[in-house]
């Protein structure tokens, strides 16, 4: 299906094109595929969003059409040349406003045309013709410490596009702010955008909200993770502007929350193999108790057997990322199943979101013996002499099969789950993981530790 842009007409000539790119991070063992074949191109005249989970290396994706970082291997072309180095085209707009505190507003806006070499007088005058655009006249002179979150934003847009880019970055740059603001900002970008007044010929941008794309954008791009790579390229063929309520509009979000959630699979699949044995690991969905427990009771809430989880994020006003590991767990842990962007509870979700407290860590400690990490840890710690194990022993198992900074989160979420299910206990002061009764087969219905506080975390180490 053709893609139809902002002034009606089909997409122009090719800006961007990125063939069987890869990213990898790191060698030998400790190599981190972030990305896997991505094949994508931008034209002129395109709004372009990546969406995807968070890990799924979209913006290494922005990164790597800035020039910031190179491809490990594939073809980056913009505008058919092979891109060596920074892009001179492409600026990013951050999440971070990413402003000097010690500059005003208009000086922030010029530091990006001195290295052009544009004489002062004209550096100003762009600047102010900039500033006024985006509704920043009158606070030329008002350092950063002065604005509010979305106006810091606006001098960050202000001066992205001070250099004319081509092709303006945008890595989830409403992200930082408070719900009005980011709104009011994306109607000032459409604005912009929409009637020709910025000198831009395409935009891309990072986005975890669903329906934040869907307002904004000509096409979709939806992304998974594991390593990263491309499920879908949406069209999105709607007029603007675009009205939230309106069924096309609902269903093209309905449509991506099913990609993005995906469907469950079988048990085995979404358990996966313990470290060390042949297979995938499954990474733990970083979810704490409190928030799988609290997506389960709402969903029990519901009078229909199934709820859709576009209506689920919004009424608990949270995007699909933030949602996704608490989804994630259910699944893993056979509290719920997930299909065509619905959530369904299994009877045994049912029974863990109307039960008591001792009774959800009865049935929580049960179905997590099953998790294969879990699993492992409880043999570890059951074969140790004196049962107990320091957590860099843990964590440098874990890191052969995930880059360092995730192995740590995984024994963090691992050891939270195991301590609420009183399967063993934690030693903040020493750093051992131990049990305090006779050791037990994981898998054995048989409890091996007693009342911890619930969902505790390991310290941040100095």
């Amino acid at each position: 299906m053709a893609v139809v842009t902002r002034n009606g007409n089909h997409a122009g000539e090719e800006l961007v094109r990125l063939s069987h790119v890869n990213k990898t991070y790191g060698r030998g063992e400790r190599a981190t595929e972030a990305l896997q074949d991505i094949n994508l191109t931008i034209k002129t005249g395109e709004f372009v969003t990546l969406l995807g989970p968070s890990g799924c290396g979209k913006s290494t994706i922005l990164r790597i059409i800035a020039g910031l970082i190179p491809a490990s291997s594939g073809e980056v072309l913009y505008r058919g040349k092979p891109l060596r180095g920074v892009n001179p085209h492409t600026t990013i707009v951050f999440q971070a406003f990413a402003l000097f505190p010690w500059l005003t507003v208009q000086e922030n806006v010029e530091v990006a045309l001195k290295p052009l070499g544009i004489p002062p007088l004209e550096r100003t005058k762009r600047a102010l013709a900039l500033l006024d655009r985006v509704g920043l006249d009158g606070f030329e002179t008002a350092y950063p410490r002065e604005l509010s979150g979305g106006m810091r934003q606006k001098v960050g847009f202000a001066r992205a596009m001070a250099v004319e880019p081509e092709l303006l970055c945008l890595d989830e740059p409403f992200s930082a702010l408070d719900v009005l603001s980011a709104e009011s900002l994306r109607n000032e970008l459409m604005e912009l955008w929409t009637s020709g007044a910025i000198p831009t010929k395409a935009i891309l941008m990072v986005s975890h909200y669903i329906e934040e794309a869907v307002f904004m954008t000509d096409r979709m791009i939806v992304m998974e993770k594991n390593p990263g790579h491309i499920i879908a390229d949406i069209p999105v063929n709607l007029p603007h502007p675009r009205h939230r309520k309106e069924r096309p509009f609902l269903q093209l979000v309905d449509q991506v929350y099913g990609l993005i959630a995906g469907k469950t699979q079988t048990e085995a699949e979404e358990l996966g193999s313990m470290p060390g044995e042949a297979g995938r690991t499954r990474p733990l969905p970083h979810a704490p108790i409190s928030a799988i427990s609290g997506l389960l009771e709402r969903v029990n809430e519901e009078v229909a057997d199934r709820i859709d989880l576009y209506r689920l994020a919004e009424s608990l006003q949270e995007s699909l990322n933030d949602l996704l590991p608490s989804i994630e767990a259910a699944e893993m842990l056979g509290f719920a199943v997930v299909e065509a962007g619905d959530m369904m509870l299994t009877p045994l979700g049912q029974a863990f979101a109307e039960a008591s407290i001792q009774a959800r860590k009865e049935i929580f400690a049960t179905r997590i013996r099953r998790v294969p990490i879990i699993r492992w840890i409880q043999n570890m710690i059951n074969a140790a002499p004196d049962h107990r194990i320091n957590w860099d022993v843990f964590q440098a198992a874990l890191s052969l099969e995930f880059p360092p900074d995730e192995a740590e989160r995984q024994m963090e979420t691992a050891v939270n789950w195991g301590r609420y299910a009183e399967l063993f206990y934690f030693d903040d002061d020493e750093d051992v993981l131990f049990l305090e009764h006779e050791p037990v087969l994981a898998g054995s219905p048989v409890a091996v530790a007693e009342g911890p506080e619930p969902e505790p975390s390991k310290p941040d180490k100095e």
